[in-house]
């Protein structure tokens, strides 16, 4: 098979220049105005020219004539250009972008479609991301789509008021319906993504006061400690965990409320829960200081038919809480292990670090 011959893209001739003389196809555009081409090179991009190409041409005619009409002619030189080089600049698609796009559907040229799906989608405006939205359509361009349509979402009070929104509510109420439905949706998911942050943030919350909670009954802080070790008075403000402070201040409560029943005060109710959420995710019930870890346990696997499942769903969220916040610690450490200006070197020249043997 005979190897196919790549053209300089650098400049490209009209018709009658003598400078191109294997140049075998002549693409005709609107204007009248002719651009000389060759056949191989069209058709190895666009199947569609090939089909074009190959068709059988009138008796007695040899000259091949390919009319691209109904765009602008500069931009049919810049269709031209890309076939050759791949390439498109900036200004040929901020000026030719929507032609450029309806002319790499027609054709069937994907990497010219990316590209206009890319370069339009940054030349979005509240004013015409409804015509680039119907445009986007007609050409099978789904990344594009997508983008419009966020477009629209973020700024619809804008888009409401331009002249492509109501042509789009008198005429075509399919897409109008399509638009609602779409913003619907993206209320919903943005609801839904703010539920999802606060309930990750109350987990995490959960999670550490947890680990705080097996701090204060296992290790002691300024206030509270376990029964072998008094309180560290002396000591400054825990550094460990920032829920440490108000956590003792409700142990202190709880240890002297006379109203020490569930329900029956809501600091002590809180303090239930903690103590109860604590006993369903520790594994060590036996040897565990905090108080009356094994008693909840215990009672728990009693009841455990009649468990409330919305409990059992609130331990999974804050042992996977828990779980992703050691990931994500771990994950950092190495990181600053691995960065020169924070690795151990570093650090072991600071005081108060040990240094590594």
């Amino acid at each position: 098979m005979e190897e196919k011959r790549r053209v300089s893209p650098a400049r490209f001739p009209t018709a009658g220049d003598e400078k191109v003389a294997d140049a075998d196809v002549r693409v005709v555009t609107s204007g009248g105005r002719s651009v000389l081409a060759h056949s191989f090179v069209l058709g190895s991009v666009s199947p569609v020219l090939e089909n074009i190409l190959d068709r059988p041409r009138k008796r007695g005619s040899t000259e091949k004539i390919i009319p691209i009409l109904g765009v602008p002619c500069d931009a049919v030189v810049a269709f031209v250009r890309f076939l050759y080089s791949s390439e498109c600049s900036d200004e040929e698609m901020e000026r030719y972008g929507i032609h450029l796009l309806v002319l790499s559907h027609v054709f069937l040229v994907p990497s010219l479609k990316r590209r206009c799906e890319r370069g339009l989608a940054g030349q979005l405006t509240a004013e015409n991301v409804v015509d680039v939205l119907q445009l986007a359509r007609l050409c099978d361009a789904a990344y594009l789509r997508v983008k419009c349509l966020k477009v629209i979402a973020r700024d619809f009070k804008a888009v409401e008021t331009t002249e492509a929104w109501k042509f789009v509510q008198k005429h075509d109420p399919w897409l109008e319906l399509e638009l609602l439905q779409f913003l619907e949706e993206a209320e919903t998911r943005q609801k839904r993504r703010i539920r999802s942050r606060k309930d990750g943030k109350l987990y995490l919350e959960l999670s550490e006061a947890m680990e705080c909670l097996k701090h204060i009954c296992t290790e002691g802080c300024t206030s509270v400690g376990p029964h072998d070790k008094g309180p560290r008075p002396d000591v400054g403000p825990c550094k460990h965990f920032p829920t440490c402070q108000g956590l003792q201040r409700l142990i202190r409560h709880f240890a002297s409320c006379e109203r020490r029943v569930p329900g029956g005060c809501s600091h002590c109710k809180r303090m239930w829960q903690l103590l109860r959420l604590h006993s369903s995710i520790c594994d060590e019930p036996d040897s565990c200081k905090v108080p009356l870890c094994r008693q909840f346990k215990l009672k728990s696997e009693a009841e455990k038919k009649g468990e409330d499942e919305k409990w059992k769903l609130l331990v999974r969220k804050v042992v996977s809480a828990k779980a992703m916040s050691c990931l994500s610690k771990r994950k950092r450490e190495e990181e600053m292990d691995r960065a020169p200006w924070m690795g151990g070197e570093w650090r072991a020249k600071q005081p108060g670090h040990l240094r590594p043997l």
